[in-house]
C-alpha cells in the first residue's frame, strides 16, 4: 500500500575508506541530494542544480532503477511520479553522489510502497546494489559508521557523530571510481595484508575511543590504497605534505578522489580553511561538518533554500 502522495528525499552524501578503513570506514556529510516527489501519469525526472546536468530524466536515470530493482524484490508494481532533483554534491569527486542515488532510489520505494523498511534493511539492499557500505551506509545512518559485506550478510557499528572539523579540497576534475579503482593490485601477499589490516583496525579503535591524532597518524600510513592512487592525484600529495604543518590531526583521499579531506581538531576548521586556500588556489576549499540524520523523509517538498 502506497504511504505517501507527495514527499521530499533528503539523502547526505558520504565519505569512504578514511585512509586505510578500505570499502568499510564512512562518515556523512552536510551535501546533499533532495528529491521532490508526487504521483503523475509518467515517470519524469526534473533537473533543478547545474552539477546534475546530463542526468537521464526517465527510466534510465540510476535512482528509478534502484527503485524498481526494490519493487521487484517485493513483488510490487511502482505507481509512476514526478521526481524534481536538487544537489550540491560535486559528481565523480569522492563524496558518494552514486551512493545517494542508490539510498534515495531505495527510500523512493520505500516511501511509494509503504514497505516500511528498517535502516539496516535499507543498508543490506544498498549495500548488495553497491559492492560495499562505507557509501551508503553513513547516508542512510548520519554519523560514522564501520561495515562489512558479504553476500550472506551486511554488519555496521554505527560509531557516532565525531567532534572535529573537516575541510575539503574539492578538485574541479572528476575521476570515476572505476578508473581509481584500476591502479590498485588486484592480490596482497599473507604478510601484506596482515600489515595493512593491523593499521586499518587501529584506525578504528582509535576512532571509537576518539583518538583522532592516532587516528590521523595512521592514514598516512596506509597500505591498501595510498601508495598505489596517490601518484596520481597531486592535490593528495600536496595535502599530506601540508598536513604535518597544519593545525589538523591528518588529510586523506575522500572515497575514490579527488577531493582531499583534513581533519581538525573541532575550532580550527576556519583556520585550516583559510591557509588551504592560500596553498589550492585554482580549487574550491570548503569547511564541511558530520551528518547526523542520514536520508530523511517529510511530507512538506524540498526547496533549494533548504541546503
Amino acid at each position: 500500500m502506497m504511504a505517501q502522495s507527495r514527499f521530499s528525499i533528503r539523502v547526505p552524501a558520504s565519505t569512504a575508506n578514511l585512509g586505510p578503513g578500505f570499502d568499510s570506514i564512512g562518515m556523512a556529510l552536510n551535501r546533499y541530494l533532495t528529491l521532490d516527489v508526487r504521483l503523475s501519469d509518467e515517470w519524469i525526472f526534473v533537473v533543478k542544480s547545474d552539477n546534475l546536468e546530463g542526468i537521464p530524466t526517465g527510466k534510465e536515470n540510476l535512482i528509478f532503477q534502484v527503485a524498481d530493482w526494490i519493487a521487484k524484490e517485493f513483488k510490487h508494481t511502482l505507481p509512476a511520479a514526478e521526481v524534481e532533483m536538487v544537489s550540491n554534491i560535486p559528481l565523480s569527486r569522492g563524496f558518494g553522489s552514486s551512493a545517494t542515488a542508490i539510498v534515495a532510489g531505495i527510500e523512493l520505494a520505500n516511501q511509494l510502497l509503504g514497505l516500511d523498511l528498517s535502516v539496516d534493511e535499507k543498508t543490506r539492499w544498498a549495500s548488495l546494489h553497491e559492492g560495499h557500505p562505507d557509501n551508503v551506509a553513513p547516508s542512510i545512518y548520519g554519523g560514522l559508521i564501520i561495515g562489512s559485506h558479504r553476500e550472506e550478510e551486511t554488519n555496521i557499528v554505527y560509531a557516532g557523530v565525531p567532534d572535529i572539523d573537516l575541510v575539503a579540497v574539492i578538485p574541479e576534475y572528476e575521476l570515476s571510481t572505476k578508473e581509481s579503482r584500476s591502479s590498485l593490485p588486484s592480490e596482497f601477499s599473507h604478510g601484506e595484508a596482515v600489515e595493512a589490516s593491523s593499521i586499518s583496525n587501529v584506525v578504528v579503535a582509535a576512532i571509537l575511543q576518539g583518538d583522532w591524532k592516532l587516528a590521523g597518524r595512521l592514514m598516512n600510513k596506509d597500505l591498501f590504497h595510498r601508495p598505489y592512487r596517490m601518484p596520481g592525484i597531486p592535490e593528495w600529495q600536496k595535502a599530506a605534505e601540508l598536513a604535518q604543518d597544519l593545525p589538523v590531526y591528518g588529510a586523506t583521499l575522500s572515497g575514490a578522489g579527488p577531493i582531499v579531506l583534513f581533519f581538525a581538531p573541532k575550532g580550527n576548521g576556519k583556520q585550516v580553511k583559510l591557509q588551504l586556500r592560500g596553498h589550492f588556489n585554482d580549487h574550491r576549499v570548503e569547511l564541511m561538518e558530520v551528518d547526523r540524520h542520514g536520508v530523511t523523509v517529510s511530507t512538506k517538498a524540498a526547496s533549494s533554500n533548504q541546503l
